[in-house]
């Protein structure tokens, strides 16, 4: 009999469902969660400064785990709301949906964070929340615990002074796998808040340490400044060209400068929100970029009127970039806001950047030439790597050879079972093959170090022998061939000795997948093996260590004479069943899984490390090199 009846449907009410499904709200009850918290408390902060009201935002990190953000904008209302009786902060601190964003009510022309969800959530998430709002000549106070309120709105000071908000929450332990703060993961997201809103202050503050450290970031040229920062370590070929405006409603920023790299750094926010996947104001932008070029050439005579016009990707070539747009409703495909689906902002954008362009080109011939040929030099080298992509494709379907000669491919044909090892060198990659699950686990041994492919373009990529195993192993393709449908092992791992020389093999792997196959590392297809650095034996007993930490707690108190401790400089010193044991076998074996969390940071290290510049490189080495750990020289 079916039992399913009206008494099994579950209604939440208040904030009842966002402790229920946290990571609806704020992705996961991890790191990315927690920090979430604090995007959100100071997004509603930033939205006063992008209304015009507020000049300061203030974030502390407290000894007791709790952060507080604080702005110097219009305070939230604290008059009573009609319909819900009760005080309007307390309206938006406790029920979702509820906030001054929407509608022809709304208290914001323009707005980013969760649009009146936010707030709430991380009320609903906090174990303790303060609210304290100065406005209308009173300083008032409000507290919550768990989304619940534990004291009514007081009045603390009267004739007070300015206005402004200030929140303080303590981060839920039984909602989160973990309460600690990231000062990295913050200032970065600040610094970008910063640059995208000009003139704005933001303040970091940490006060756990016993000598606190404080930041503050503030750029009068905003993303002009957000430029010079992403070029700081290349060689630009021109000064930054940048416009902004407002068209139809639509407030435009723009910068850009090509440089003499081979990879594009393009970035594009809607209302300081980074949308990853683009849409219509990057379309716009790209469109406008290409089309500038092209009738520029042709009108110098650089490109003659039988030549094929440059393409967009030709023209994107060493370009950095960022695109700001600051609109009412924006509407975001998907509910993770990394796409903007606005058709109007396309059609700004574009003609906005053209004129600029135009106007750029004509007064500044000698930028205008390099760049032209900059972007000639890319299409040359397109058309190169085209012919040794058909060529590749020719040759294997001659000779009969679909997959390089030297992978060692596993048996089941199912993707999402499957995982290739990039093992470094033939004699590991031996090992490994013995050592394996052949069912599910195919190895592709590496010959030394591949071409580092940040200083290189895509005709020297493909012609790289290593490489073009990988690109035909995996089964994606490359650049416009890249298809990451067409991935043959959902788990790609880099298998390399804890030495510098597999360091900087693995280096050069996660370059590559980062420039030429950036989705397989957005969806989690990338993973980097961790081999023991120990095999300690006691009699007959046999136990590995991955860290010092580990051999320190496998020995404890006892002399270390008394143990067979081998230390493991490489993986050809490990027998295949060593080998399956510690960093195969699924069962036993540590992974990590290489993720992109701040898009302008990873651009920024890869350009430290794989770029032209030796300085930027040494000042990172001098400035890390006794934090390294666990490195045999």
């Amino acid at each position: 009999m079916n039992d399913y009846t009206g008494e099994q449907i579950e209604v939440l009410k208040g904030l009842e469902a966002v402790r229920k499904r946290p990571g609806m709200y704020v992705g996961n009850t991890a790191e990315r969660g927690l920090h979430q918290l604090v995007y959100e408390a100071v997004d509603n902060a930033v939205d006063e400064a992008l209304a015009g009201f507020a000049t300061t935002v203030r974030v502390v990190l407290g000894k007791d785990g709790s952060c507080s953000v604080e702005d110097d904008g219009r305070g939230i209302p604290i008059d009573m709301h009609v319909e819900q009786k009760m005080p309007a902060v307390e309206v938006v601190m406790t029920m979702l949906h509820a906030g001054g964003k929407f509608g022809a009510k709304g208290g914001y022309k323009v707005s980013g964070g969760l649009h009146g969800v936010g707030i709430s959530v991380v009320n609903a998430l906090s174990e303790k929340m303060i609210v304290r709002v100065r406005r209308d000549g009173k300083l008032v106070e409000i507290r919550f615990e768990r989304g619940i309120t534990t004291q009514k709105l007081k009045v603390l000071e009267r004739n007070a002074e300015g206005t402004g908000t200030y929140v303080w929450f303590l981060p839920d332990r039984s909602m989160f796998e973990t309460t600690d703060f990231h000062w990295d993961i913050l200032q970065k997201r600040l610094r970008e808040l910063a640059f995208l809103n000009r003139g704005l202050s933001i303040t970091l503050r940490d006060e756990r340490p016993d000598e606190p450290k404080e930041k503050t970031f503030l750029y009068d040229g905003g993303i002009v400044s957000f430029v010079e920062h992403l070029n700081d370590k290349k060689d630009p070929l021109h000064p930054i060209i940048s416009t902004n405006g407002e068209r139809e409603g639509v407030a435009i920023e723009c910068a850009l400068q090509w440089a003499d790299t081979y990879t594009e750094t393009i970035f594009s926010y809607a209302n300081n929100i980074n949308t990853i996947e683009g849409g219509m104001h990057l379309l716009g932008f790209r469109t406008a970029v290409a089309n500038a070029v092209n009738t520029y050439a042709r009108k110098r005579g650089v490109l003659k009127e039988s030549d094929a016009n440059l393409s967009t990707d030709d023209c994107m070539e060493g370009l950095t970039a960022v695109v700001s747009v600051k609109l009412e409703e924006p509407q975001f495909e998907g509910q993770t806001k990394t796409k903007l689906g606005n058709a109007k902002v396309r059609s700004i954008v574009y003609g906005l950047v053209s004129e600029r362009l135009d106007f750029f080109f004509e007064e500044n011939p000698k930028y205008a030439r390099a760049i032209v040929e900059k972007c000639m030099q890319a299409q040359r080298a397109r058309e190169a790597a085209k012919k040794a992509r058909d060529l590749s494709r020719r040759k294997s379907a001659l000779d009969g050879m679909g997959l390089p000669g030297k992978l060692v491919d596993c048996s089941d044909k199912d993707p999402k079972v499957s995982e290739i090892f990039l093992v470094e060198g033939d004699s590991a990659g031996g090992t490994a093959k013995m050592g394996r699950d052949y069912r599910t686990q195919a190895i592709l041994p590496l010959r030394g170090k591949i071409l580092n492919v940040w200083k290189a373009r895509e005709d020297k990529v493909f012609a790289n022998e290593e490489i073009r195993a990988m690109i035909t192993a995996l089964g994606t393709g490359i650049a416009a061939d890249f298809d990451v449908e067409r991935l043959r092992y959902h788990k790609v791992i880099i298998m390399t000795d804890a030495d510098v020389d597999g360091s900087h093999i693995r280096t050069l792997l996660l370059t590559f997948f980062y420039q030429q196959m950036r989705a397989l590392i957005e969806k989690g297809f990338v993973y980097i093996a961790q081999p023991p650095l120990y095999g300690v034996r006691r009699g007959k007993k046999q136990r590995y260590a991955f860290t010092e930490d580990e051999l320190k707690g496998i020995i404890g108190t006892d002399d270390p004479k008394d143990f067979l401790i081998q230390q493991y400089k490489g993986l050809g010193e490990m027998d295949a069943e060593q080998l399956s044991e510690t960093t195969m076998a699924i069962e036993s074996r540590r992974l990590k899984q290489v993720a992109l969390e701040d898009a302008v940071a990873a651009d920024e290290m890869f350009t430290t490390l794989m770029g032209d510049k030796v300085e930027p490189r040494k000042e990172f080495i001098q400035a890390y090199a006794r934090s390294v750990k666990n490195l045999d020289l």
